[in-house]
């Protein structure tokens, strides 16, 4: 019997060659964001025009890139191995664009994130500033833990990310990174609960904790200090938000943990002490990360990092510079 060439892999219908960048990004955008609906939020577009593009590329290859009969639509074998080229794709465009625009005025696309927290406390003022400062550019603003995106500005999917990190933590080589605030990560509970000069984690655990959901680095890090004591994390609020989480822990419902700054800069800050921990002082950085070949936004980088010490009161000469 012949062999049998798979159908996924098979071509289905006459090549084009008339591709367009645009139907490669929305086949990208789809494979990794797992969804149409994801992928047509991060482009800003429906799901019926995402859909096309992606059926436009599919025309132009003279393959099927996407298995239509799993829920969501997941890449055919072949559609695996044309992601990665498309990856490659965009790279490189982005690269020839960064080459063509770093002598124009910051316009188009800024695609910066912020990590969980800090969008509370700076977000619309600083899209306020870049919005009057430069008309024509475009700001894109994401949200997420510190690692996501450390590794999306990596895959040059964001242009530049302010973030929260462990002070161990190592940067991709693909990253630069500004240091603007050495800091660490503190436990704080209700106002004079915690009277004592010092205590340790097995004081505390009786009380609860409040935290970010699950995919938290410092949620991680604490869990693993509980591990090596053989201590419980009994979480009596899982949840995100600054305010929600430090008004919960004033109410008494728990030890809340968060970078030192976030808890200085909150108005609920009188409502709430600092739990002294004698075995658990993680150091923390919040750092200004941007791709390599970000040249053409320069400017607003420097206003997203003046605009972060003003909103943490930090001098100049606190920063530091790695690549």
């Amino acid at each position: 019997m012949p062999n049998m060439m798979d159908r996924h892999d098979a071509p289905e219908r006459p090549c084009r060659t008339n591709m367009k960048i645009s139907d490669i990004d929305a086949f990208a955008a789809v494979v990794r964001c797992q969804t149409l609906s994801q992928a047509a939020a991060e482009l800003g577009m429906t799901q019926p025009a995402i859909t096309r593009r992606v059926q436009n590329l599919e025309e132009a290859l003279g393959v099927t890139l996407l298995d239509r009969n799993t829920k969501p639509p997941r890449p055919t074998d072949i559609g695996r191995r044309v992601f990665e080229q498309c990856r490659a794709i965009l790279r490189e465009v982005d690269a020839l664009r960064e080459l063509t625009a770093g002598e124009q005025p910051p316009a188009g696309e800024f695609r910066i994130g912020l990590t969980q927290g800090l969008g509370e406390l700076m977000l619309p003022a600083l899209i306020a500033e870049l919005a009057a400062q430069w008309p024509a550019l475009a700001t894109q603003v994401t949200t997420a833990w510190g690692g996501m995106l450390v590794e999306r500005v990596a895959r040059r999917e964001l242009d530049a990310a302010l973030v929260f990190l462990a002070r161990e933590m190592v940067l991709p080589a693909q990253v630069e990174g500004e240091r603007l605030l050495a800091t660490r990560l503190v436990a704080v509970g209700r106002k004079g609960d915690w009277p004592r000069r010092s205590y340790r984690l097995a004081d505390c655990h009786a009380r609860g904790w409040v935290l970010n959901p699950d995919g938290c680095g410092f949620r991680a890090g604490l869990r693993r200090a509980l591990d090596a004591q053989r201590l419980p994390m009994p979480v009596t609020l899982d949840t995100y938000g600054r305010d929600l989480q430090l008004q919960s822990v004033a109410n008494g419902f728990g030890i809340g943990l968060m970078p030192l700054p976030l808890v200085e800069g909150s108005p609920l800050r009188d409502a709430l002490d600092i739990v002294p921990l004698a075995d658990f002082k993680p150091q923390i950085d919040l750092w200004l990360l941007r791709r390599h070949d970000a040249a053409r936004f320069d400017a607003p980088l420097a206003a997203v990092a003046e605009h972060a010490r003003t909103a943490f009161a930090l001098p100049e000469q606190a920063h530091g510079k790695a690549a």
